[in-house]
């Protein structure tokens, strides 16, 4: 037999046929577990808080608040069940389903941005943030958080769903682009071989991504070299002070991060893509500007750009000490002039160098004839020395770094040198790479590939080691080489002149055995 409900608003027992689950339920998934327990419940129990309802039809109901509890007593096979029916508008039936839900059992972060985002899409009526905040008892900040995760790329809602990631990695995610969500997927993540023919993946702590975001993805605005105001530089992306995708154009998510970095654009293609068209717009006003490269390695025939090792770059900043005024780059020439970096780092910058090879401050000739004895004998002197020098260095690199202790887990340690190594040249690699005994092997990828290989067998003492001797070989190249390794050896007490007067040792007894002429060899004559 039906019930029809004409006018109803009271506590009644409804048969459970006459229920429909809501489609605008934020609640989307239900552990199967927790649905049996609460069955075994309501089989001795029964049904202790009704299921909140309005009419849907004349011959039935609408499940507002309550879809667990209506699954469940199905599986307890009960006939009726408790409710509430009460006379409810879309939208008053939506902001009960959201709010019933946070009250009750903890929901999904995404069921629950999907709830928010469908609050802030109705039109009648009209909520903002901050009133959404209000009716559920939350703050502004964290509703702007859950409702940019409806933003999520579906391979990271999929994960999300999964708990492959966490609700951290989640956010962080969410407030990128699109096109760069799926990268930053990939780093949450880190590959371990345990001797399997696949490799483990381990998820890493939300601050790892944050790191990878903050070194791969933002950029800091401050920095930019073109006019961020410019809305028609790419006339598609607009100005940046209008943009959405700038960390400043919404406080509530990025309010914290403001203050550290400053205001930040999350989408490194547009940013490129301008200063791309800001180098074009400068040089077609300027076509006299020397256009120069900061990256390492030869041009391409008929390029207009110079290499690195065709001009001299003239630092603006004072020079600390007289041993720094004399180097090149504090020295300015009637030949100065204007560049634009055109390929390498810090594109689209202007800065003031000398390209002329005929120039006697930047470029001296030598007036020394290369057959002068003299002068071939200082310049002997002059690769003893160094050649004494480095070897030196990396003795007291391998001092400081075996007295490095092992404290550090070693995924932390592999993260980290992982980091460090992308950003170090060539140049320090190889001399790293020999430090530890490692040869690149014929066809397997090049040094980096090799030397990566060579972390991830390494255990924690060797990686420890690598830690101290990476960084001071990056700092060496930013500063002093000798300081820097004065101030390791201080730090880990390693006796620098005991190890520099071995290594002069080693050379003298090495130019001596040079220099001593060896015996002739005995030429053994055949009996007649």
């Amino acid at each position: 037999m039906e019930t029809q409900v004409i006018n109803a608003t009271e506590y009644r027992n409804v048969s459970l046929a006459l229920l429909n689950e809501s489609k605008t339920n934020p609640r989307r998934t239900f552990e199967e577990t927790a649905l049996k327990e609460l069955a075994a419940s309501i089989r001795t129990q029964g049904v202790l808080s009704p299921l909140l309802v309005r009419p849907l039809t004349e011959n039935g109901f609408e499940i507002i608040a309550g879809a667990r509890r209506y699954r469940a007593a199905q599986l307890a096979e009960q006939s009726t069940v408790p409710v509430r029916i009460v006379n409810l508008s879309d939208a008053a039936a939506l902001e009960a389903q959201l709010v019933e839900n946070l009250i009750r059992s903890e929901i999904h972060p995404m069921e629950e941005a999907q709830g928010f985002r469908a609050l802030l899409a109705l039109e009648d009526p009209k909520y903002s943030i901050e009133q959404i905040a209000a009716k559920v008892g939350k703050s502004p900040v964290f509703v702007a958080s859950r409702l940019k995760l409806t933003d999520l790329v579906p391979a990271a809602v999929e994960a999300f769903y999964a708990d492959e990631i966490g609700v951290g990695h989640a956010l962080l995610l969410a407030k990128l682009p699109a096109d760069q969500q799926v990268a930053a997927l990939s780093a949450c993540f880190k590959e371990v071989y345990n001797g399997g023919s696949k490799p483990a993946r381990i998820l890493l702590p939300v601050r790892n991504l944050q790191f990878w975001i903050d070194s791969n993805i933002l950029l800091v605005l401050k920095d930019a070299p073109f006019n961020k105001r410019d809305a028609q530089l790419v006339p598609v992306a607009g100005s940046c002070a209008d943009c959405p995708k700038r960390t400043g154009h919404n406080k509530l998510l990025f309010g914290d991060d403001l203050g550290k970095q400053g205001d930040r654009c999350t989408d490194p293609n547009c940013y490129a893509a301008k200063v791309s068209a800001h180098v074009a717009q400068t040089v077609s006003a300027k076509p006299e500007l020397v256009q120069i490269s900061t990256a390492y390695g030869a041009q391409k025939d008929g390029s207009p750009v110079l290499p690195r090792n065709r001009y001299i770059a003239i630092r603006d900043d004072k020079p600390k000490s007289k041993d720094d005024a004399k180097r090149p780059e504090f020295k300015v020439c009637k030949f100065t002039t204007e560049a634009i970096i055109t390929e390498g780092s810090d594109v689209g910058t202007i800065h003031k160098v000398c390209a002329n090879s005929t120039c006697p401050v930047h470029h001296p000739k030598q007036t020394t004839s290369r057959n002068d004895e003299k002068w071939r004998a200082e310049q002997d002197k002059q690769r003893k020395e160094q050649a004494i020098a480095n070897t030196t260095g990396l003795r007291v690199l391998a001092a400081v770094s075996a007295a490095v202790p092992i404290r550090l887990l070693k995924r932390d340690l592999l993260f980290i040198l992982e980091k460090l190594v992308s950003v170090m040249d060539e140049n320090r690699l190889e001399m790293l790479a020999r430090q530890h005994g490692i040869r690149q092997k014929r066809d397997d990828g090049g040094l980096a590939k090799t030397f990566a290989a060579f972390l991830r067998r390494a255990d924690e003492g060797t990686l420890s080691r690598l830690l101290v001797e990476s960084s001071i070989l990056l700092a060496a190249s930013r500063g002093n080489p000798s300081s820097v390794l004065k101030d390791a050896a201080s730090a880990y007490k390693v006796d620098t002149d005991a190890i520099a007067a071995k290594v002069k040792q080693e050379f003298t007894a090495k130019e001596k055995a040079k220099n001593t002429p060896q015996p002739a060899k005995k030429i053994a004559t055949k009996a007649a």
